[in-house]
């Protein structure tokens, strides 16, 4: 008995740690799988570095302008999807890569984050097709 008991014990306390274990970008992917550019663009860093599909990178965009390029993106492309491809961090630098799907196109995009001050901000967005 007291052995069955022990080993229940122990099958919640490795659940509830399994069951509890997030990344620091869950929420930024969260937001990227709702295609809610409002809660992405609450992410970004005050300058964040832009790339979308047949033009050159703009660097250093205020953080409101990045929101508003985000969301003219998604709206003109019909973006309403994302897929997580890759996922790695590297001291305290984070990089997602995933697919954007539109309704006649999908996207790949990679993201750039920094941990700045104990949490994570966008640092970069690319978006090619």
């Amino acid at each position: 008995m007291k052995i069955a008991s022990f080993l229940s014990i122990i099958s919640i306390l490795t659940m509830s740690f399994v069951l509890n274990t997030t990344t620091p970008a869950d929420d930024i992917i969260k937001a990227f799988k709702t295609s809610n550019t409002s809660e992405i663009s609450s992410y970004f860093d005050n300058l964040i570095d832009f790339t979308l599909p047949g033009k050159d990178e703009i660097k250093n965009v205020s953080k409101n302008q990045a929101g508003v390029i985000l969301k003219s993106f998604y709206s003109d492309n019909n973006i309403a999807g994302f897929e997580l491809i890759s996922q790695r961090e590297a001291v305290s630098t984070m990089y997602i890569a995933g697919k954007i799907t539109g309704k006649t196109k999908n996207y790949n995009i990679t993201i750039l984050l920094k941990n700045k001050e104990g949490k994570y901000v966008i640092t970069s967005i690319r978006i090619n097709g």
